[in-house]
């Protein structure tokens, strides 16, 4: 296996561990971006070593951070319960048995400004990397290293498609692509990681295709 100086040295970051605070910080800004709007309420289940050690390390100041938008360097990741508290947004801590997943996972249940719930649940997986690996009843595959296209949509032949039509009319070049169902002709979730960013305007078409329930567009978590 090669690896590469990040992995070696590790991120720039507030804290004493990349696992409990780098990652940490990056799992809360993947929530807060799948949630697409302001928290209002958000419960985080913490499994492992981040039910055991959560204080210590700061990791549950870290998962707040990332909710709140700040960055693995931000120096207010200290503060950020107080943060939270005076942006309005009610916090639970909760250790719980996730079952068979990475020892350093949590599971998010969050509630936006609007009443949007959401629930993603990912791994810190060492050194500050990330794998968000359920969003609501689907499992997934994300790491936050990408540009990220994320559409729910009605499984239906096209949709796909036609998603794909409009990032190539624009010239964003598909990485890689992952979808995922719970039944033929149900709801389905894709996740299509770009080369590119993909631009307000050409989110805004996917969101107004028919079939196509919600896409959000998620730069690289830093």
């Amino acid at each position: 296996m090669s690896y590469t100086a990040f992995d070696i040295i590790g991120p720039i970051m507030i804290g004493p561990s990349s696992s409990h605070t780098a990652g940490a910080v990056r799992l809360g800004q993947m929530a807060r971006i799948i949630l697409n709007e302001e928290p209002a309420k958000v419960k985080m289940l913490l499994h492992g070593s981040f039910a055991e050690t959560f204080k210590g390390h700061g990791t549950n100041l870290a998962l707040t951070a990332g909710l709140l938008g700040m960055s693995t360097a931000d120096e207010r990741i200290p503060c950020a319960n107080e943060l939270a508290h005076e942006a309005g947004i009610e916090i639970q801590y909760i250790s719980a048995d996730l079952g068979d997943v990475h020892p350093n996972s949590v599971r998010f249940e969050l509630v936006g400004r609007t009443g949007r719930q959401v629930t993603v649940t990912g791994s810190s997986v060492g050194g500050g990397k990330i794998l968000v690996n359920e969003i609501d009843d689907f499992p997934v595959e994300l790491t936050g290293e990408y540009n990220t296209l994320i559409t729910v949509h009605q499984d239906q032949p096209g949709v796909l498609a036609q998603i794909c039509s409009l990032l190539a009319a624009t010239q964003v070049n598909i990485a890689q692509m992952r979808v995922f169902r719970d039944r033929k002709g149900a709801q389905a979730l894709a996740v299509i990681e770009t080369d590119e960013q993909v631009e307000s305007a050409v989110l805004d078409l996917i969101n107004r295709l028919h079939p196509v329930i919600q896409a959000i567009a998620a730069k690289p978590v830093a």
